[in-house]
């Protein structure tokens, strides 16, 4: 009985397992497909096709172009969130964990341009993530800064008379208008020089006037 229970499970684990794989294979194809077509110019048969699937297997896994665009987002940000969290834990003061910050959103752009591309030019294209009111992961997302900001002030690194939520706008409203002209401009520049220079005097306006910390 034990036997029987045990291959039972084996087979859930295993069905279970080449659905995620299914599933990841078919938000790997819709980035590549995004990024190369646009989202409006996409298909779902052409991401039915890039990941190796039936045109109806998409729908088993979401219901349309729209929600399989905010659900790559979804999952994508996930992981964005917490590498960047991880990677700013690691500065000790609050100037070199806003750096860390603005250089490692660059650099992620740089080192996944069809990612990026999706995520920062294609879902604009999209009117049901421009009117969802829960979008709670690039809220996270952005919210990395203001928690730094915050931190700052206390220690007395920053400039307290600055809004931690002003500067948070302020600074992802750059990087990404920095981002959306390195995608769309053929992507020439190096960004790790453009992310050291912006890091430098984006962050030294918002130490005190005496000059803080570095």
């Amino acid at each position: 009985m034990a036997d029987l229970f045990d291959a039972e499970i084996g087979h859930v684990q295993a069905r279970e397992s080449r659905s995620n794989d299914k599933r990841s294979r078919i938000l790997d194809a819709a980035i590549r497909v995004f990024a190369e077509r646009g989202f409006h110019s996409a298909t779902v048969a052409e991401i039915a096709r890039a990941a190796g699937v039936a045109d109806g297997t998409i729908y088993l896994y979401f219901k349309g172009k729209d929600d399989l665009l905010l659900r790559l987002f979804d999952e994508k940000m996930t992981g964005l969130v917490a590498e960047m969290k991880a990677a700013v834990a690691q500065e000790r003061s609050a100037a070199e964990k806003l750096k860390r910050f603005i250089q490692l959103h660059l650099a992620l752009v740089e080192r996944n341009p069809e990612l990026a591309s999706v995520l920062i030019v294609e879902l604009r294209q999209s009117a049901q993530f421009l009117k969802a009111a829960d979008r709670q992961k690039l809220a996270a997302y952005v919210d990395v800064i203001a928690e730094v900001v915050r931190a700052g002030q206390e220690s007395g690194e920053l400039d307290r008379n600055i809004s931690p939520a002003t500067v948070k706008r302020a600074m992802f409203g750059a990087l990404d208008e920095l981002a959306l002209g390195w995608l769309l401009g053929g992507r020439r520049a190096a960004l790790k020089k453009t992310a050291a220079e912006v890091a430098e005097w984006l962050v030294r306006g918002l130490l005190p006037a005496d000059g803080g910390t570095s």
